[in-house]
C-alpha cells in the first residue's frame, strides 16, 4: 500500500489522537474465511490442558476446587450498565456481563491462559522427548524433584509489558526452569517485583515492547536449551487464549444466555499486541460463527492492531509512524507494532475496534468499583468503551443495521471481557483509585 494508508480517514484520526470507531471491510461470513487453523486445533489445546490439570492443581492449590482447571467467572453487571447508560446518554440494549479473567487463578490476568499453555506444551514435548511421561501418565509426577531438576537444565524467556510476563514467570518457575522476563518501559515496578520474588530474572529495558520482544528473541535464539514465548507469533499461546470460548458456552448455557441470529453475542477485549483478543476471538468465531461480533479497544496513543489492519501493513507499521507516542496508562496495551500473525488471522473474523483517552481508564475503574465493588486494572476497563460507544458512531450503528441486528438488539448479550487485576497490590489500587488525567 506505500504511505497511501496516510489518506485514510482512519488513519488521519488515529494520528490525532482522536477516539474512534473502526469497522473491519475484510470481514466476510464465517464459512468464507479459510483459515489454516479450525476447532481441531482448540480441542487438542483444550485435551492437553485437561492432562495437566493434575500437575497444575499439585503446584497451585488455589485450583483444586475447579479439579485443576484455570477458569474465570462470567456475572452480570447490571449496576455497571446502569452507569455507562448514564454517561452515554442512550439506554443499552440488552444485558451486560463481565468476564472476570482479571481473576483467573496463578496469574491474575487473561494472560493466565495462553502463557500458562504455552509453557505446559512446551514442557509435555520436553518430558515426552526425555522419557519422563507419555500421554497415559499422571501428569503430577512433573511436579516431583527429579523432573523438577530435569527442567532446571533448560531456560525459559519472553518479552512483555508485564501481565504475559507475569504469566510465563509463575508457570515456568513451577515447573523448574529457569526464567527471565525481558520488560519494557511501560511495566509496572510491583510486576517486577513480583516476578522477582518466584526467582525471576527480570532485565528491564528504557525502550518499549518491540525493543524488549526483539532483544529477549536474540538472546534466548543464541541458548539451545533456551525457549522463547513469542507473543507476536505465537500459534501455541493463540490456542491456549482460544480454549476460553468453549468454556464460554459452557458458562452462557448455564445461564440460559441464548447465542444464535435473534440473540446476538457483542464482546469487547483489550487489545495490546493481539495474542489474547486474537486467540479469544478466533475460539468465539468457531463455536458462533456469524452470531458473535468481536470487537477490540486500545488506547488513543496506543492503536497498533486498529492501525495495522486499517493500512493492510499488519506488522510493517507502528504508531510512531503516524506521529503518536505508544505511551499509555494502559501499561498492558502499550504496544507500538501489532502482531503480524494475529492481524492477518483477524481480517476475515473481527468487526471492528475502538480506541478511547486513557482518562476515561480510571473513570470504568472506580466506576464499577462502586457500582458492583469490582476491581479491575485501568487497563483492563478499555473494554467498557465498546457497549458506550456501539450506538454513538455512525459507523458502528451502519454495521447493526447492514448486519440485520436493529431488532435482534434487545435480545443481545454484551461482554467485557476484563484482562487483569486481582494481583494488583493493595497500594497500587489505591493509587489507582485516586488518579485523575485531563
Amino acid at each position: 500500500m506505500g504511505e497511501a494508508y496516510k489518506s485514510l480517514p482512519v488513519v488521519r484520526k488515529l494520528s490525532a489522537a482522536e477516539e474512534t470507531a473502526w469497522i473491519n471491510p475484510g470481514k466476510v461470513p464465517h464459512k468464507e474465511s479459510n483459515l489454516k487453523i479450525g476447532m481441531a486445533d482448540i480441542e487438542d489445546a483444550e485435551a492437553r490442558l485437561g492432562r495437566f490439570a493434575p500437575f497444575i492443581m499439585k503446584c497451585f492449590p488455589e485450583t483444586e476446587k475447579e479439579g485443576g482447571l484455570i477458569e474465570s467467572a462470567l456475572v452480570p453487571v447490571p449496576e455497571m450498565q446502569k452507569y455507562l447508560e448514564e454517561i452515554c446518554g442512550v439506554r443499552m440494549p440488552g444485558k451486560l456481563l463481565l468476564k472476570q479473567d482479571s481473576h483467573l487463578a496463578i496469574a491474575g490476568s487473561v494472560k493466565a491462559r495462553g502463557g500458562i499453555y504455552e509453557v505446559l506444551k512446551h514442557t509435555e514435548e520436553l518430558a515426552v522427548e526425555a522419557g519422563l511421561i507419555n500421554a497415559e501418565d499422571d501428569y503430577a509426577r512433573l511436579a516431583e524433584p527429579e523432573c523438577r531438576a530435569f527442567f532446571s537444565q533448560y531456560t525459559i524467556q519472553v518479552g512483555s509489558t508485564g501481565n504475559l510476563g507475569l504469566s510465563i514467570g509463575i508457570a515456568s518457575a513451577a515447573v523448574g526452569y529457569r526464567v527471565v522476563v525481558h520488560m519494557s518501559a511501560d511495566a509496572r515496578q510491583w510486576k517486577k517485583d513480583m516476578l522477582r520474588s518466584h526467582g525471576v530474572m527480570v532485565v528491564e529495558y528504557e525502550s518499549d515492547y518491540s525493543a524488549a520482544v526483539k532483544e529477549g528473541r536474540r538472546l534466548s535464539d543464541e541458548d539451545p536449551k533456551s525457549y522463547f514465548v513469542d507473543d507476536e507469533n505465537s500459534v501455541n499461546l493463540f490456542m491456549g487464549y482460544a480454549v476460553a470460548a468453549k468454556r464460554l458456552k459452557k458458562q452462557l448455557d448455564e445461564q440460559n444466555i441464548l447465542v444464535d441470529g435473534a440473540h446476538p453475542l457483542f464482546v469487547y477485549i483489550p487489545c495490546g499486541v493481539g495474542g489474547a483478543p486474537g486467540g479469544v476471538t478466533f475460539g468465539l468465531k468457531e463455536i458462533w460463527g456469524d452470531d458473535v461480533h468481536c470487537f477490540f479497544v486500545e488506547p488513543v496513543q496506543a492503536p497498533a492492531m486498529l492501525l495495522g489492519m486499517a493500512s493492510g501493513l499488519h506488522n510493517g507499521i507502528a504508531v510512531q509512524d503516524i506521529g503518536l507516542t505508544g505511551v499509555t496508562n494502559a501499561d498492558g496495551l502499550a504496544v507500538g507494532r501489532p502482531s503480524g500473525f494475529v492481524g492477518k488471522v483477524m481480517e476475515p473474523l473481527l468487526s471492528g475496534e475502538f480506541t478511547l483517552a486513557d482518562k476515561k481508564l480510571y473513570d470504568y475503574m472506580r466506576a464499577l468499583l462502586d457500582t458492583e465493588k469490582i476491581f479491575l486494572e485501568p487497563s483492563a476497563c478499555a473494554a467498557f468503551e465498546g457497549p458506550v460507544k456501539l450506538l454513538a458512531y455512525d459507523e458502528t450503528r451502519e454495521y447493526i443495521r447492514k448486519n440485520g441486528l436493529e431488532k435482534a438488539m434487545e435480545n443481545a448479550a454484551h461482554i467485557a471481557w476484563a484482562t487483569g487485576g486481582s494481583l494488583v497490590p493493595e497500594e497500587i489500587r489505591k493509587e489507582y483509585k485516586n488518579t485523575y488525567l485531563d
